[in-house]
């Protein structure tokens, strides 16, 4: 992952953990799980939010990462 696109996802995940709302558009929940999707251009963060805890599950590429 080159470094622009790892640093574009930190701040991602940090700005949804502080305002979940504010990204909105971009956030979707898995079928058949509780796990939730955060789109970051062609990269998804597979999320599980439990309300004070965000845990990163996986980070890749669209289509790939959820296998």
């Amino acid at each position: 992952m080159p470094a622009n696109e790892a640093k574009r996802i930190v701040a991602k995940v940090e700005q949804y953990a502080s305002d979940p709302k504010s990204l909105a558009n971009n956030i979707k929940v898995l079928a058949g799980s509780s796990y939730i999707r955060l789109r970051v251009g062609d990269w998804r963060v597979i999320m599980d939010d439990r309300g004070n805890i965000l845990q990163i599950l996986k980070i890749g590429p669209r289509g790939s990462v959820y296998d």
